[in-house]
């Protein structure tokens, strides 16, 4: 039978590996240049860590990984008969493989709060998993890069986290990325102002899906519900919401004049938006998108999500917000967090598709020893340990080729790597040095050959 793997998992070849650290490099170096530090968390959680974090949808998207041995001896046997999995799955599995970084960081913070010093700036970035769909961008298997800070309530966290978003993509070369942001106090405020307060949840997923689904199929999500058309109606403007970022906040405040909720959350929008004007960008655009909700249970200020430049059919490529009470959910209240993340995989298919990548350069060593002649095996072993302490990459071709057939194949072996100097000679301590770029064939003692190659 033909081997193959799961769907929505890859290989990675050389190139890609190369090309994937140059994003993980650009991402990493800019979260250390905002002042966050790295911890890592185990791939797989305490199932009670995850399950009910990410709502109704989100649970079902969770791996969850068998118990140890006979995972169904101890399973009563009206349970299994039911064939009831949602009643059944607790039963045999207590562990799952992490769905998202933030639930996993929140454990974190609990349960090492007091060797942290807050406010506590984090980043992560580790793979994770997702019973999904498999499809263009979207995979079972991937990494996400998550920088969080908790401990501060301040406003200039979500600004600085902005900035940080436009760093990168200007350092990718990712031009034309647009940073849309909203507010959850807003659609806590609209559902309120139409009556539907008690269906925020189900308003919000429906209008997260505005963008696949259009005006239609959001107002058929939403009718079943429970949200009353009358309800519908009077949120309708929100689908075609448009003009500047000024003018649509001042759109909302109109809107949520009864609500309390719904105008801190227009004021905290506006201050983020008018220190990112004052402070400018260098790539990218802050938008407004009233109808950005991201349906995740936890967001309750700030709503973040990247959308790739506009000549590239791709989801988002980032996204976060705010999450005042999640650390609450493992018995620790008060401490605020904001985060967000960047989708490694969909910003690799963006650059790929724009031609961003620069021309890596593989791991390769710098010298190659060839074995044409077993007796100087030794000798040039020697030689390649004393390389490698004076930090040369140097590698030995293992088979000996004595016909001119397999020498051949060693020089072919040079060339497909595109390996700078070979070594082809020994004898007497007197290296045969070839420059393959050159051409330019020389000897020279070991200590020659060193100072030659450095």
């Amino acid at each position: 039978m033909k081997p193959s793997i799961p769907k929505g998992t890859r290989d990675f070849s050389p190139t890609e590996i190369a090309n994937r650290n140059y994003i993980f490099n650009t991402i990493k170096a800019a979260f250390e240049t905002f002042g966050f530090q790295p911890i890592e968390t185990p791939s797989f959680e305490n199932s009670s860590t995850l399950m009910g974090k990410y709502g109704e949808e989100g649970d079902r998207l969770i791996f969850k990984i068998l118990n140890s041995g006979d995972y169904l001896s101890k399973v009563d046997e009206k349970l299994l008969s039911g064939k009831d999995s949602t009643k059944l799955t607790p039963q045999i599995s207590e562990k799952a493989l992490r769905y998202d970084l933030t639930v996993p960081f929140a454990r974190y913070v609990v349960q090492h709060q007091n060797e942290i010093t807050f406010p506590f700036k984090r980043y992560q970035i580790q793979p994770v998993w997702r019973a999904d769909r498999p499809q263009k961008g979207r995979f079972r298997e991937f990494y996400q890069c998550d920088a969080d800070v908790v401990g501060s309530k301040s406003l200039w966290q979500e600004v600085e986290f902005i900035q940080l978003y436009d760093s990168v993509f200007n350092t990718l070369g990712l031009a034309g990325t647009t940073i849309k942001i909203n507010n959850r106090k807003i659609l806590s405020g609209i559902a309120e102002v139409i009556g539907a307060k008690d269906k925020l949840i189900d308003f919000t997923v429906a209008l997260d899906k505005l963008d696949k689904i259009g005006k239609d199929g959001v107002v058929k999500e939403m009718i079943s519900k429970g949200i009353t058309e009358n309800a519908i109606e009077k949120v309708s403007p929100l689908f075609d919401f448009s003009g500047s970022n000024t003018a649509k906040i001042s759109s909302l405040e109109a809107m949520l004049q009864t609500s309390e909720e719904g105008m801190k959350g227009v004021e905290e929008l506006r201050f983020v938006c008018n220190s990112i004007e004052e402070l400018g960008l260098q790539s990218a655009t802050l938008e407004v998108d009233v109808t950005l909700a991201r349906g995740l249970n936890y967001y309750t200020g700030a709503i973040f999500e990247v959308a790739a430049p506009k000549e590239v059919k791709m989801g988002s490529i980032g996204g976060g917000g705010r999450y005042d009470d999640l650390t609450g959910i493992f018995g620790l209240p008060d401490v605020s967090g904001v985060g967000i993340s960047f989708g490694l995989d969909r910003i690799y298919l963006v650059l790929e598709e724009l031609g961003l990548f620069k021309a890596v350069e593989l791991p390769k060593p710098k010298v190659i020893f060839l074995n044409f002649d077993a007796t100087t095996d030794l000798l040039k072993m020697k030689a390649i340990s004393e390389l490698r302490k004076n930090n040369i990459k140097s590698e030995f071709y293992p088979d000996l080729g004595e016909s001119n057939k397999q020498q051949k194949r060693q020089w072919k072996y040079v060339t497909n790597r595109a390996l700078e100097f070979v070594v082809s000679e020994v004898d007497n301590d007197v290296f045969t040095l070839k420059n393959m770029n050159s051409g330019e064939q020389t000897t020279c003692s070991l200590s020659e050959l060193i100072e030659k190659l450095k």
